[in-house]
């Protein structure tokens, strides 16, 4: 199942999407069941929330019953955004970094995540922005001391993500300011929509690409992971307890615009795709601060 969060005019709420004709179409969840919360982290945090929307949607679309509107970042106020940085081999030797022996963890302000369609603003004090395509982690369930065993049982499912990075103060500030070159506003899209779980049944052989106005610049696989998924779950719920909504950004394949010669970086105009194996594909088009 793929949930989003649309907006329409007098509010926002869950449906379920059916991408299988031309035009995307979203099943209103609510009109089938009205218990429905109109939050997808709401959703996630109630026990019988994934099963409710499964058989609400599957009615929705017997019935035709859609809604038309704007399609928001699936989760848009997560309470955490943790990132793991250098979780591809290859891409870790493109930018000269050791390979980690245990995962790089930052994390990234609420705030700055937006959905499929919003400009991803680049701030007047960088000139150096940066594209990171990523797969994301949207946890379901409360978990802390995960074990490999459970660890997926927390996983609520999959999206599309974007680690946008200002490389000139995530890297050329004294000491390095990952966390500032890595949170300002709009520098986390994700979606369009979350794919449940049951449906990426094999997360880590999943291809990753981003295009840049329609030129492949990364085109890699999560068969590629340094840490897989439930050593990430693992590794993080040992020190923080994951909740339903937070949303865990894998790391990124090779080919990100530092590490070209000369270098790419995001500017006024450019238009970023990122499309994972079966998560659709997530589109922003780039507009400088005025």
């Amino acid at each position: 199942m793929k949930l989003a969060t649309l907006k329409m005019a007098n509010a926002r709420c869950v449906v379920g999407v059916d991408d299988t004709t031309p035009q995307m179409r979203y099943a209103d969840l609510t009109a089938i069941d009205s218990n429905l919360p109109g939050c997808l982290k709401t959703l996630l945090a109630s026990e019988e929330g994934l099963k409710s929307a499964q058989s609400a949607y599957e009615t929705a679309m017997e019935k035709s019953q859609f809604v038309d509107g704007e399609l928001l970042a699936p989760i848009p106020n997560p309470g955490k955004v943790i990132c793991i940085g250098l979780n591809y081999r290859d891409h870790a030797e493109e930018t000269g970094a050791e390979i980690p022996t245990e995962p790089v963890c930052f994390s990234k302000f609420p705030s700055a995540v937006i959905g499929p369609g919003e400009a991803i603003v680049l701030p007047k004090v960088s000139q150096q922005v940066d594209y990171e395509a990523e797969l994301v982690v949207v946890i379901g369930k409360r978990m802390k001391n995960a074990t490999r065993e459970n660890a997926r049982m927390c996983i609520a499912g999959y999206m599309n993500g974007n680690d946008v990075s200002a490389r000139d103060w995530q890297k050329g500030r004294p000491g390095g300011q990952w966390l500032l070159g890595k949170t300002p506003d709009t520098f986390a899209p994700t979606g369009p929509f979350l794919v449940t779980a049951e449906e990426i049944p094999e997360p880590e052989t999943l291809s990753v690409r981003l295009r840049l106005n329609g030129e492949t610049m990364q085109d890699g696989s999560t068969r590629e992971l340094i840490f897989g998924i439930d050593e990430l779950i693992v590794y993080l719920s040992q020190l923080v307890t994951l909740e339903p909504g937070d949303l865990i950004f894998t790391g990124t394949p090779p080919g990100v615009g530092m590490a070209r010669k000369p270098p790419v970086f995001l500017k006024d105009g450019d238009r970023t795709e990122v499309e994972i194996e079966g998560l659709g594909v997530l589109a922003n088009p780039i507009r400088q601060e005025s």
